[in-house]
């Protein structure tokens, strides 16, 4: 069982993460129990610095969304439910959640920390609401996760944005743009050194004839 002194600094550290990751103070409140006034003295010095604006409310605004909005979305919500699935706390799921989301998604990013803490909350019926207003359902075409109103079931890809996507990325510069073809990575001479001695290994019953060890000349 945690300390109080534990649980106060797991509050702060996670307080900490989330304005890193951009959260208003509202946001984090929810998230970490901490006082409005106690998060802006700690976190933000710098008044000026504060995130401001209307607060996300994900229940009207996702289905009215585009596309790319409506992917990132989702992308969002499947990282975090796979940490829930792992049994992490809700608070550094989302945080974790959101730092792969902006690890693996082309800037500009189009979900902020408090739309992706919206989206959660509708969806596990946490925080703000009781009330689950979203679902991850499985696509059953390409079988990627994605948000949909709660209690549906993914019996066509009509609704999927990542079929979408696929079907628009040869002649939609925003979703190439968005979604960039990654190239291969050169190998390097340690990995083909590497090669080598596996094929060596392999002995000449496992190579083709035809086919010379890498490094090795063709006359």
């Amino acid at each position: 069982m945690q300390s109080r002194v534990d649980r106060q600094l797991r509050a702060l550290a996670l307080a900490k993460a989330c304005a890193a990751c951009g959260a208003r103070v509202r946001t984090i409140g929810h998230l970490t129990g901490l006082p409005p006034r106690e998060a802006l003295r700690l976190l933000f010095p710098d008044r000026m610095a504060v995130p401001r604006g209307r607060s996300p409310d994900s229940p009207e605004w996702y289905h009215g969304a585009n596309l790319l909005h409506r992917a990132e979305a989702s992308i969002v919500v499947a990282l975090y439910r796979r940490l829930r699935d792992a049994d992490f706390p809700a608070g550094e799921a989302l945080v974790g959640a959101y730092r792969h989301y902006v690890g693996i998604c082309q800037p500009p990013h189009r979900i902020s920390f408090d739309r992706a803490f919206d989206l959660a909350a509708h969806t596990d019926g946490l925080w703000l609401t009781d009330t689950r207003s979203f679902s991850l359902v499985t696509c059953p075409t390409c079988h990627s996760e994605f948000l949909a109103a709660y209690g549906s079931v993914g019996r066509s890809n009509d609704h999927c944005p990542f079929c979408k996507l696929v079907q628009r990325y040869g002649t939609d510069p925003r979703v190439q743009g968005a979604f960039p073809v990654q190239p291969l990575a050169t190998p390097s001479a340690e990995q083909l050194g590497m090669l080598v001695l596996l094929q060596l290994e392999a002995g000449p019953l496992n190579q083709h004839p035809a086919t010379p060890l890498a490094g090795q000349h063709v006359p």
